[in-house]
């Protein structure tokens, strides 16, 4: 069975994200329903029935804030290198706060 993330023939799960290009790190946040900003490109956002987040794909890693998901509203923030292969990253980030 194939799946949506076949068809953007990226590098296996385990591949540590900086193997990836841009363009597939790109395609594979759209593919994780995240959006990106038209005037600020390595800004994302997503948003699901739980949670929602910004995501920064910085120089040497990806930032997350968790908008008001912490004790009193807080946002959370966290950050993943790129030399986590791209499984742990989803893992860490999709899963929500």
């Amino acid at each position: 069975m194939m799946t949506i993330l076949d068809n953007l023939d990226l590098p296996s799960p385990e591949t540590p994200l900086y193997n990836h290009t841009l363009p597939k790190i790109e395609a594979w946040l759209r593919n994780q329903g995240c959006h990106q900003d038209s005037k600020e490109l390595n800004a994302w956002s997503i948003e699901t029935p739980t949670w929602k987040a910004q995501l920064w794909l910085d120089v040497e890693q990806i930032s997350v804030r968790y908008i008001g998901a912490g004790e009193g509203n807080q946002d959370i923030q966290r950050s993943f290198k790129y030399s986590l292969s791209r499984q742990d990253i989803e893992e860490a980030v999709f899963t929500g706060p």
